[in-house]
């Protein structure tokens, strides 16, 4: 049986890049960046799930955002039923990156997707359209011959996940808890490497914050009558990497790299000319944390540093103390308890991937944040597993038609064995 549902997904293999260059031609990009949110996107999707499957059920569980087109960001759920009530999940995200520097796209426009190669090249190829396809022409396979699995099968397409998850998979979980049981698998294709030998089974906490530094513009010939308040930040920024990087200084060798990293990566100052002394400088950090430490007890250091910086600085200018430092939190998510590297999930793909690509898979932790963080912050133990060259966000990105392939062969074998 297992045989002639692989020799399926090669048969179908035409349909699943037909269907891929369908929805790759579909801007699906968060209101947070500008765009239009993914409506359109996923229209197109209901109408391949529509007309090319049978599913049992397709549902719809719209978030209401008005800044979006239709003032909705869609999550669908599409369900094939087994044997059991219990689920493997593949869930996976319809919203895409913005494109960038249009200049830096020098294969193919964004959304014209294109062919090159044996590569798939278009905005959102690998980051999440791959896996979309996969899971759904698996899916498929079985239901062209006919079988029907032992578990339910739930396909989820999710939007706002490269914006935070709150219209997404954060709302589904808070408004539609119901829909998941603590006995059913949760596979998030949306992380791996090259080879598909590895298997994600933890992921870092993420702080995300901005300091934002007030002093007294002056001109720049008379700096002693002014406070310059790019000087204070580049210390205080200084300061708070080197303190954070000696203060929560573990390794954790689930992850790579194995330590936490605490990097600055926007600024933003006021002056307009070199002759100015800047009265506002704004330094951005973005921090992943392995889970040995609480993000409580990093922002607690970096308020110490703060204080003792306003300390140094401190000045008096027209009846009025400078420095003035706020710090401002983008993002704040601690890290949940890894999922079992002993998961049945877990040791399911590790057999598949040594019976199909002959290697041997390995489990481990990513910087990164995938709705697995989100499952398993509800006590849903899921696993991250995909094939990929990691050219998610970056131009000319692509999907390799083997790895698509290849990963749909893995997600129907998953989707005959488990029980």
């Amino acid at each position: 049986m297992e045989k002639s549902v692989l020799e399926e997904v090669e048969k179908i293999k035409d349909e699943a890049i037909r269907s891929f260059l369908e929805l790759l031609k579909i801007p699906a990009i968060s209101p947070d960046f500008g765009g239009e949110g993914e409506i359109d996107k996923a229209n197109k999707l209901i109408e391949i799930l529509n007309n090319s499957f049978n599913f049992d059920k397709i549902e719809k569980f719209y978030s209401v955002d008005d800044r979006a087109k239709d003032k909705v960001r869609p999550n669908i759920i599409a369900t094939y039923k087994g044997e059991d009530n219990r689920a493997l999940w593949i869930i996976t995200h319809i919203d895409v990156v913005p494109p960038g520097n249009m200049l830096d796209w020098t294969i193919t426009k964004p959304f014209e997707p294109k062919i090159i190669d044996n590569k798939i090249y278009a905005r959102g190829s690998e980051d999440n359209g791959q896996s979309i396809i996969s899971s759904l022409y698996a899916a498929k396979a079985l239901m062209n011959k006919k079988i029907n699995p032992e578990l339910t099968i739930k396909l989820a397409f999710v939007s706002d996940e490269e914006a935070g998850s709150k219209y997404g998979m954060k709302y589904l979980l808070e408004n539609h808890n119901y829909l998941f049981n603590k006995n059913d698998y949760y596979l998030i294709p949306d992380a791996g490497n090259k080879d598909g030998t590895f298997i994600e089974i933890a992921e870092k906490s993420i702080l995300q914050f901005k300091l934002i530094v007030k002093g007294k513009q002056v001109h720049a010939s008379t700096p002693d009558l002014g406070l310059n308040a790019h000087r204070v930040s580049l210390e205080l920024a200084k300061k708070i990497y080197d303190n954070l990087h000696k203060k929560f200084n573990s390794k954790n060798n689930l992850f790579d790299p194995p330590e936490s990293t605490f990097e600055p990566t926007m600024v933003k100052g006021s002056s307009s000319s070199p002759n100015i002394i800047p009265g506002l400088h704004e330094v951005t950090f973005d921090c992943r944390v392995i889970p040995d430490y609480k993000l409580d007890d990093v922002l607690k250091e970096i308020n110490r540093v703060i204080v003792k910086l306003k300390e140094k600085n401190k000045k008096i200018i027209e009846n009025k103390e400078f420095p003035e430092i706020d710090l401002e939190i983008i993002d704040k998510n601690d890290s949940p308890k890894p999922t079992n590297p002993e998961n049945k999930l877990v040791m399911e793909i590790k057999k598949t991937i040594k019976e199909l690509r002959k290697r041997e898979a390995v489990v481990g932790g990513i910087g990164g944040i995938t709705f697995a963080t989100f499952l398993r912050a509800y006590n849903y133990e899921a696993v991250v597993w995909s094939t990929n060259d990691d050219v998610a966000h970056q131009p000319n990105e692509y999907a390799i038609i083997e790895n698509l392939i290849n990963d749909s062969k893995v997600f129907a074998t998953l989707m005959l064995r488990l029980r």
